[in-house]
């Protein structure tokens, strides 16, 4: 717009426009978000044969937990040159035109690629957390991605993959209860049911977050209520009547898995080897 004397860079500068990447800007007034700067370097940066990838690819399928204003992940074949852009993390890999697709008219990698490469460049608890929610919405099955891993069978990576299927669950409903799920099971313990729901005589009594029901151990974690104030307190309340039902139930916050994790898991382990014997 600045070579056909539509705008100088001056105005470009002022408070009606906001850059997104070098010379690509945006209105001020659009809504902005991550899928929305992942669009606008597909469609004015990426070369030909590059796709949108890992976290944002996932972002683009309804993945949460991808911040507005953190780098696209965008994955160009071997060979081809390319970047670096400020704003993009450029990862160079070999990619089958198979594994692009078109979604939102957005060049990303396919979902089992998009799972590949996320196993690849996050950390694990990072990686299982996004698996799980695409698991969840149904943008993949668990054991197509199993499968995906095992036709690359000696291609390094192949092994990472797998364990991160098989620490995902696509019965997971937020991003803390998918790390909490992990940090349980790398540490040795045995794998818990997610979203368990406690029974009366077949009637519903409760829903807790992760359960061995043959022990009656339930783990909550105990999140920020923003939008409901008012749902801390009817947890409580609904806590209370499973421990009528002689359950035991941890409850662990952001701070206590930042600060004290190790202390959790004691608490865990006395909980789940008292019920043993």
């Amino acid at each position: 717009m600045v070579a056909r004397g539509l705008l100088t860079r001056t105005e470009l500068r002022s408070k009606a426009w906001r850059q997104l990447f070098r010379d690509v800007y945006a209105d001020s007034h659009l809504a902005m978000s991550h899928r929305t700067r992942c669009r606008a370097a597909a469609r004015l940066l990426l070369p030909d044969g590059a796709a949108v990838a890992g976290r944002s690819a996932a972002a683009l399928f309804g993945a949460r937990g991808v911040d507005t204003d953190e780098p696209v992940d965008v994955l160009v074949p071997t060979g081809q040159r390319f970047g670096p852009v400020s704003g993009l993390v450029v990862h160079t890999a070999n990619l089958g035109s198979d594994e692009i697709m078109l979604h939102d008219n957005v060049p990303v990698t396919n979902p089992q690629r998009t799972c590949w490469d996320l196993a690849q460049w996050c950390p694990i608890e990072e990686a299982v957390a996004t698996v799980d929610q695409l698991a969840a919405r149904g943008v993949v099955l668990l054991d197509e991605v199993a499968a995906f891993a095992r036709r690359r069978v000696g291609l390094r990576g192949w092994r990472r993959l797998l364990r991160v299927v098989e620490l995902a669950d696509a019965g997971a409903e937020s991003i803390p209860e998918s790390r909490l799920r992990v940090r349980i099971m790398l540490a040795g313990l045995p794998r818990p049911v997610t979203q368990f729901v406690v029974t009366r005589r077949g009637r519903f009594v409760a829903r807790v977050d992760l359960a061995w029901p043959e022990l009656r151990v339930a783990v909550e974690y105990d999140g920020l209520w923003h939008d409901d104030p008012e749902q801390f307190h009817r947890d409580r309340r609904r806590l209370n009547r499973i421990l009528g039902e002689d359950w035991i139930v941890l409850h662990v916050t952001a701070k206590r898995m930042r600060d004290d994790f190790d202390g959790f898991l004691a608490e865990l382990r006395h909980a789940l080897a008292h019920r043993a014997h």
